[in-house]
């Protein structure tokens, strides 16, 4: 079977005598001194995804990593060295950032929910930029700064009319939960530019994300340039900053391809070449999670049982949804498609089978796919879950019966 996302997977890390392996150590060796279920994180792959971000997109555009994407601190510790700055969407994921040795100058705070306290703590700590994404957060920013004596650098988050075409999961485009509707937004940058306490230092759109068409990325950068150029000479007011989102995807499914990012860049060249003539004092961004961590992370789980029921065979893990969520299908249906790409790690040489993974969970929901072709395995074989670097441990219902959390390995 011709699993393009598997191959792609597979793609990032060496093998040898029918195991996979993770910077010089095998996926049984890794098992077997941290137990499982584990998530094993790449750190030669963070780098080279660095090195090749760099490359092919715009010297001067600024790249900043999702926090939310994977939270760990031993990643973020790494990703901040690398990458512009940090993208956080809750105190708690501001508090890892600053651990992991972040400044807070570094970092912008988005998300629809933000709660005074919240808002507070981060102007407390200098925060770079809050993304505001409605009028009443504004009025909590502006009442914070004047009762504690500071100042706020605010992005506006922007409900465009467009959205990321042929994108997993769709933020921009009718009605969201997410940035202030655009029809509103030329009042609102007028009645900002009288503030005292709030600086007003640009606008964030971020439309849709898991897109693998290089075309529709470049197409909806475009669309929010030209936007904002608009924008900015309708209202006579200077953006020193364009957030223009992200959206890159990692294949998943069985018929995915990889993003081409070199197009992506070619095409970012030309939007921005075009942008500093009609926008020349405006420094633009991406954030990125998913594709910065996302084919970094490999699941880990133990076959307990391997058993028969009416003619079909299943295999029984000692994981399960509980601790990837994404993998059972269940993490947003148009954005992860089930089965993700798994392997036996140990036995890669196998004949491949036709059986069930399922959790250990009581529920029939814990499933990683039903008849997924994988090498033949049994009891004590490591089935592997791959592109689990994103979403996966953080994003996952842990507390669900009361086991043991997975152990997180950097390698």
């Amino acid at each position: 079977m011709n699993h393009k996302a598997l191959i792609s997977a597979l793609s990032h890390f060496s093998q040898k005598s029918g195991q996979l392996f993770v910077n010089g150590h095998s996926i049984a060796e890794i098992a077997e001194k941290y137990s499982t279920p584990l998530y094993i994180y790449d750190s030669n792959f963070l780098s080279r995804r660095h090195k090749m971000l760099r490359e092919m997109l715009p010297q001067d555009l600024e790249i900043t990593y999702a926090v939310k994407a994977n939270p760990n601190s031993k990643l973020l510790h790494i990703l901040g060295q690398l990458y512009d700055g940090v993208d956080i969407a809750s105190r708690g994921e501001m508090v890892q950032a600053l651990k992991a040795g972040i400044p807070a100058q570094k970092m912008s705070f988005t998300g629809p929910g933000k709660s005074r306290a919240e808002l507070e703590y981060a102007l407390k700590m200098g925060i770079g930029s809050i993304s505001v994404e409605s009028e009443r957060e504004i009025e909590h920013i502006r009442a914070i700064c004047e009762q504690n004596n500071l100042q706020a650098n605010i992005l506006v988050r922007i409900n465009p009319e467009f959205e990321l075409a042929r994108s997993g999961m769709k933020m921009g485009g009718g009605p969201k939960q997410f940035g202030i509707d655009s029809e509103k937004i030329p009042v609102l940058l007028s009645s900002l530019k009288n503030e005292n306490r709030i600086k007003l230092r640009g606008i964030h759109i971020f439309s849709g994300s898991q897109n693998l068409v290089a075309e529709a990325i470049v197409e909806t950068f475009q669309k929010i340039v030209d936007y904002a150029a608009s924008l900015s000479a309708t209202t006579q007011v200077s953006l020193e900053i364009v957030n223009l989102g992200g959206g890159f995807g990692i294949p998943y499914y069985f018929n995915d391809d990889d993003l081409d990012l070199s197009a992506v860049g070619k095409g970012l060249h030309q939007v921005l070449a075009k942008a500093r003539d009609i926008l020349p004092g405006t420094h633009f961004k991406i954030e990125l999670g998913r594709y910065i961590v996302g084919e970094s992370g490999i699941y880990v789980s133990k076959i307990l049982y391997r058993k028969e029921s009416r003619g079909e065979t299943y295999i029984i893990l000692d994981g399960g949804m509980h601790h990837h969520l994404a993998a059972s299908g269940n993490f947003g249906q148009k954005m992860v498609h089930r089965p993700m790409p798994m392997t036996i790690a140990n036995a890669l040489d196998n004949p491949v089978e036709k059986v069930n993974v399922v959790g250990t969970l009581c529920t029939p929901l814990d499933t990683f796919g039903a008849n997924v072709e994988i090498p033949q395995s049994g009891e004590g074989d490591y089935l592997v879950v791959l592109n689990s670097g994103a979403y996966g441990y953080s994003a996952s219902p842990l507390g669900f019966l009361s086991h043991d959390p997975p152990t997180e390995v950097v390698l």
